[in-house]
């Protein structure tokens, strides 16, 4: 089996880096970033995916009938890992997530509404799916989309809604049937973000991120913003999921770090010996790097089956998300043990080696774990769906 890029998306990979290197900004492309939202909302980050945008670069697998190139998978693949190679913004939600989920369940006006904007970067989007009573079981959402007229008297709560401070649209779920199984009363909606019933509480958090809370208080939303079939929302939720675990977790940062962990142990000694000679660190890093390697092929694994459906892959999805983002974690482990006890010194000091950017990581690594879908999540899904096991609870 071959794992190596072909010439022709060898070239793109080298047109990809040559662009990043050519239009390297440094706000834009800071590694020493912390988090998402200290980017994402603003002009920087919009401004760079309208150039993007201008490469013809978003939405390149859509269909051509959407503005898209029908190109592999791969070429989505490799422009994401580039991007975070580089510390740039990835394509995000409304290409990976809600684009496709449109082109396959959206009715045409939403599909002619959205589509060309999201191709243009024009429009982005919040994903609300988490409530108070609803985190890994999201299920069990209970925010009420009651008949009214030709639409929809929305009342409840969302919870942990990433950039629901700045973005467009809300992409959602609720509850439109309350008597059936809690999998299938759920519809998928779509909602502008600054409804008048709409209350927005952000909760800024320890690492500087900033999360939210979104209440509805009697919203009304039309009909024609329901995607897909009413009811069958969590099916589609659950195929937007499996994008999401592949479009926003990346195997490139993880190889970033191993690489710094090494440069680290080259020159750095402790009680007068090179890190290098150490038989400990020297094992922990073979293995960090081997195992980097392994979610290298993960990703690509995911990339070849989603070429074979009409859908997301979803074993390979949960797969690929588990190892790799409980990897991410382990590599900060290591690294953190390695350096010492000046690893936990936070990024924004001048004495913090490797400029604080394993402490940093680190505590993005344990969201990484959860966001998408927690760890434990995943290993029902595998369980279930492809070992036909009983879930664990």
């Amino acid at each position: 089996m071959d794992f190596e890029f072909s010439p022709e998306e060898q070239a793109y990979q080298d047109e990809v880096t040559e662009f990043l290197r050519q239009n390297h900004d440094p706000v834009v492309m800071d590694p020493t970033r912390e988090n998402f939202t200290q980017l994402v909302d603003t002009p920087e980050r919009r401004a760079f995916m309208r150039k993007l945008a201008a490469k013809g670069w978003l939405g390149m697998t859509w269909p051509k009938e959407y503005g898209g190139q029908e190109k592999d998978g791969i070429y989505e693949f490799i422009l994401n890992e580039s991007l975070a190679r580089w510390a740039a913004p990835q394509i995000g939600k409304g290409v990976g997530i809600s684009g496709k989920t449109l082109i396959r369940h959206g009715s045409d006006f939403l599909k002619q509404k959205f589509l060309p904007q999201i191709l243009n970067a024009e429009v982005d989007f919040a994903v609300g799916y988490s409530e108070p009573q609803a985190g890994s079981d999201a299920a069990n959402m209970q925010l009420k989309a009651v008949r009214d007229g030709d639409g929809w008297r929305l009342n409840g709560q969302k919870i942990w809604t990433t950039s629901a401070h700045f973005v467009d649209w809300y992409w959602f779920g609720a509850r439109t049937d309350p008597d059936a199984p809690k999998h299938h009363g759920i519809s998928l909606f779509l909602l502008p973000m600054n409804d008048p019933g709409l209350e927005i509480q952000s909760m800024p958090t320890i690492g500087k991120d900033i999360t939210n809370q979104v209440f509805f208080d009697n919203v009304y939303i039309g009909d024609e913003y329901r995607v897909g079939e009413l009811n069958k929302g969590f099916q589609y939720i659950s195929e937007a999921l499996d994008l999401e675990r592949f479009t926003m977790f990346t195997f490139s940062p993880i190889e970033e770090r191993t690489k710094l962990l090494c440069e680290y142990a080259r020159s750095a000694t402790m009680d007068g010996t090179p890190l290098r000679e150490d038989p400990v660190v020297r094992q922990k890093i073979a293995q960090a790097i081997t195992q980097t390697e392994v979610a290298r092929v993960l990703g690509l694994r995911f990339v070849a089956a989603s070429v074979k459906g009409d859908k997301p892959p979803t074993n390979e999805a949960s797969e690929y998300k588990l190892y790799a983002t409980n990897l991410s974690q382990r590599i900060c482990n290591v690294a953190l043990d390695v350096i010492g006890s000046e690893g936990h010194i936070r990024v924004d000091t001048e004495e913090a080696p490797l400029g604080g950017r394993f402490e940093g990581a680190y505590r993005c690594t344990v969201v990484e774990t959860i966001g998408g879908g927690a760890s434990e999540i995943q290993k029902n899904i595998i369980a279930r769906r492809k070992l036909g096991l009983p879930k664990n609870f």
